[in-house]
């Protein structure tokens, strides 16, 4: 119930307290029905950052967008897309690179980063894109450049389009059946 009287000095007190610690602590704002709740109230599910309706996803990144959203791959060459489509329409998106871009994640970790953001979530399809040529499955495992000097790098010998559906499946934990893989020209890629 919202009033129209002015609070107590007390009461406003308190509000301002906890909205100030809130801040600091990172929690965003806290609204004045949350900032008036007993101590020793039930705690409440409290909604993350809102997730964007469109993302690009560059060179080993990985992000997702709302229900209805777009992903745009921009200048999709020797990399591989990995979309996954979520049962309630929203997508998470990575972009794997060959070569690692400095500060983004090699492809051995893209996977991995792809799984944390997925979750628990129910899962209805896994889009592979790219240049499946150039890729060998392994690549998903041991990033080219973590091959010290001396070992051999595997090099692809064709499109493994089944290597490299396994290869995501097993590093999402999902079944090979909703997984495909596509090889497609260069460019940029837009899923929605």
């Amino acid at each position: 119930m919202i009033s129209n009287q002015p609070a107590h000095p007390a009461r406003r007190a308190v509000v301002l307290s906890a909205a100030l610690l809130a801040l600091q602590l990172g929690l965003g704002t806290v609204s004045q029905a949350q900032a008036q709740e007993p101590v020793g109230a039930e705690p409440r599910a409290v909604s993350g950052p809102a997730v964007p309706a469109t993302a690009t996803v560059t060179e080993g990144q990985v992000k997702e967008v709302a229900p209805g959203g777009v992903i745009t791959y921009p200048s999709v060459t020797s990399c591989l897309t990995v979309t996954v489509r979520l049962r309630d329409g929203g997508l998470v998106g990575a972009h794997a690179s060959l070569f690692q871009v400095p500060g983004e994640l090699r492809s051995d970790e893209i996977l991995s980063s792809l799984k944390g953001l997925v979750g628990s979530r129910s899962v209805t399809a896994v889009e592979v894109r790219g240049a499946v040529g150039a890729w060998h499955p392994s690549y998903f495992v041991k990033a080219i450049e973590s091959y010290g000097e001396g070992e051999r790098v595997p090099v692809p010998t064709g499109q493994d389009l089944d290597g490299i559906a396994q290869a995501v499946s097993l590093g999402l934990g999902l079944s090979r059946s909703v997984v495909t893989v596509e090889d497609v020209p260069d460019g940029d890629q837009i899923v929605s």
